[in-house]
């Protein structure tokens, strides 16, 4: 483990993706003075990782890339006789640093910081109808995500006060039009309230029941009233047709 420790980062990667037993058997090449055996072992090692991974098979230039990578776990050194023209091994030489994680929390849990990216974003729009739209959305948002943490909902005046807090008094909407045409609503099916108009205009989906019924069309499960041909009707306890019981012969 020390000495794949002591490897450069590069190598680390290699060894990483084709085992530490195939590590092993690439150093093992060392021992061996004549180039040609060395390379017809080398060959083996390649057939080797071709089994224990067969889907690289499908890629391109599949040879030259793990002969290459046989030679850079070997030791460029250390002298092959490839069948392919080996290239120097393009991988990342340094450990990359790590991601940092975000220490400050965000101010309400429930919308996180991507809503709080959000806000800042709105902060930068120039014209007041645009700034409007935008905490309108965010608005809508915010109400959906208070709905999936709280497992509950809120009204939409708290969702207004958050907004504002947030947004420490910039992003501001009027609580009656927001109640009245119900802006933070994104259900399916929800239409904005114009104030007038039928029922039928706020609902798109009209109930079936006050449709008109088709001239003509089969009722029941389609097969007409007799469905059955004989006016027997289906048994609802287990779903068997009713039968008559077979009557006795005179006796």
């Amino acid at each position: 483990m020390n000495e794949f420790q002591s490897l450069p980062f590069h190598l680390q990667l290699l060894v990483r993706e084709y085992g530490q037993s195939t590590y092993q058997l690439i150093q093992g090449l060392r021992a061996v003075e004549d180039v040609a055996e060395r390379t017809r072992r080398a060959a083996q090692i390649v057939q080797l990782i071709l089994r224990l991974k067969p889907a690289l098979r499908d890629q391109p230039d599949i040879q030259t890339r793990l002969w290459s990578h046989l030679s850079a776990l070997l030791g460029e050194e250390i002298e092959l006789e490839a069948p392919v023209a080996l290239r120097p091994v393009s991988l990342r030489v340094t450990r990359p640093k790590p991601v940092p994680y975000p220490r400050q929390p965000p101010r309400l849990r429930a919308y996180g910081r991507a809503i709080e990216a959000l806000i800042a974003k709105a902060l930068t729009l120039e014209t007041p109808e645009e700034r409007e739209q935008a905490a309108i959305q965010i608005g809508r948002t915010m109400k959906f995500l208070f709905r999936q943490h709280n497992k509950e909902n809120a009204k939409d005046a708290t969702i207004i006060r958050h907004l504002s807090e947030l947004s420490n008094g910039q992003l501001k909407l009027d609580p009656a039009m927001v109640d009245q045409e119900d802006l933070f609503e994104m259900g399916p099916g929800v239409a904005p309230s114009t104030g007038g108009g039928n029922a039928s205009s706020r609902a798109p989906f009209a109930s079936q029941a006050n449709q008109p019924r088709r001239t003509g069309a089969p009722s029941g499960n389609g097969y007409g009233n007799n469905s059955f041909g004989n006016g027997q009707k289906r048994n609802k306890k287990n779903g068997k047709k009713g039968r008559q019981e077979p009557q006795q012969p005179p006796q």
